[in-house]
């Protein structure tokens, strides 16, 4: 396949796969913690989070796309706005435009591997972390000691999982650029409906096909975790 845009896509999945995972899940570790307090006013900061999980995708991220047009969007009307300056052009630079895919994916998937990595951190025994207290363990070594130890296989297998999900998530990008410009931004998830408008059916199916290099090792290491 000589298709330059195939490569590009190909290249665009890894980068989603590694930055954007790795970022998302390290966050969500962080948050974890945040969100097992017990004060009251955090609940509502957990409702208020886990609002973009739970709205349907589609017209979130188009409501997004639209706030990111550089003509009229809210955005960009900010920006003049406040500094007489023109805004980016944000979805026509490739780089840019695939960083906006990112961190959507991130901003839409973060709230649920955010309560399991919370549901995890419930399940160590709290008397744990009040041993470690008496004997004047500082948060970060509760964290490397306790934390860290009991919650690594879970992390391990939910950055796993969410990798296997990623490489299926066609509306964070196409939703939000169309794969543009100039097909730049193209994951594999979504190259298949390039080559339909281009009524290369053929490509289409390889397109999927050529997933599967990345889909089978992660779903290998997947199995290997879970038959521990």
């Amino acid at each position: 396949m000589n298709d330059p845009i195939f490569f590009r896509s190909a290249v665009n999945t890894l980068v989603f796969l590694v930055v954007a995972i790795n970022i998302k899940m390290v966050i969500a570790l962080g948050l974890s913690g945040f969100f097992v307090n017990t004060r009251w006013w955090v609940k509502w900061v957990a409702a208020i989070f886990i609002l973009p999980w739970a709205v349907p995708s589609i017209p979130t991220i188009l409501s997004v796309r639209f706030m990111l047009n550089p003509e009229w969007g809210i955005i960009n009307s900010a920006i003049f706005r406040w500094t007489g300056l023109d805004g980016p052009n944000w979805l026509n630079d490739p780089t840019l435009a695939l960083s906006l895919s990112m961190l959507m994916h991130i901003w839409k998937s973060l709230p649920f591997w955010t309560l399991i990595l919370v549901a995890g951190r419930l399940a160590i025994p709290a008397e744990q972390y009040e041993a470690a207290s008496v004997d004047g363990a500082t948060t970060w070594q509760k964290f490397t000691f306790i934390t860290w130890p009991s919650m690594r296989s879970l992390y391990l297998t939910s950055t796993i999982l969410s990798m296997i999900w990623t490489l299926g998530d066609f509306n964070s990008v196409y939703l939000l650029t169309g794969g543009g410009p100039a097909d730049m931004t193209h994951v594999l998830a979504t190259l298949g409906i390039r080559y339909l408008r281009l009524d290369q059916v053929d490509l289409a199916m390889a397109s999927i096909v050529v997933a599967l290099p990345f889909v089978l090792p992660l779903v290998y290491f997947m199995m290997k975790r879970l038959s521990k």
